[in-house]
């Protein structure tokens, strides 16, 4: 019965959770910034997720996590998809991510987990492809970008990218001598 007492992220939908986002403060050493940030998700049974985020280096970490009710591990997972680009957004650390020249990128503006519809199947799998090869050309990273233009985490956004190589539309990962 303890399985019924936590949170489960995993099946609660997005538009049921509001995502806040503010910064908590900034410590300057050295010639470079590290922020913290408050983030809050909050859903209307009562359920809430308070995030303490650093960002050093360009790197975004989570340094304390409190939820009621608790997280189970794979919430702790799932709580990353979240609130991943309300955080990002909030701290600047991912200007390929949100370039206004996505098409996808205008959905994130609303302060919510907003994850931007995305085709199915082969086209699905060509605007993967058309998004990794842009932010290449443009120097960004491309799972970033990826990541961007889908709503998706890391994981998923590599399986895409995976698929749309096994298509053909993207190149081998490394040239085979």
């Amino acid at each position: 019965m303890l399985e019924a007492s936590f949170l489960h992220l995993s099946d609660r939908h997005w538009q049921d959770g509001a995502v806040s986002v503010r910064p908590a403060w900034e410590v300057q050493e050295h010639g470079s910034a590290t922020a913290w940030f408050n983030a809050w998700l909050a859903f209307p049974d009562g359920a809430r997720v308070e995030v303490l985020a650093v960002v050093c280096e360009g790197r975004l970490s989570l340094e304390d996590v409190h939820a009621q009710p608790p997280l189970s591990p794979d919430d702790l997972a799932e709580l990353a998809d979240w609130i991943e680009g309300p955080l990002l957004e909030a701290c600047g650390t991912a200007p390929c991510l949100l370039d206004d020249e996505s098409p996808y990128a205008s959905s994130y503006g609303s302060g919510r987990r907003a994850r931007p519809a995305w085709p199915r199947g082969v086209e699905g799998r060509w605007l993967v492809a058309e998004e990794y090869l842009a932010a290449q050309r443009s120097g960004c990273d491309p799972v970033l970008a990826v990541m961007g233009a889908t709503g998706h985490s890391r994981r998923k956004s590599l399986r895409l990218i995976a698929g749309a190589r096994d298509e053909g539309l993207l190149g081998p990962r490394h040239a085979r001598r």
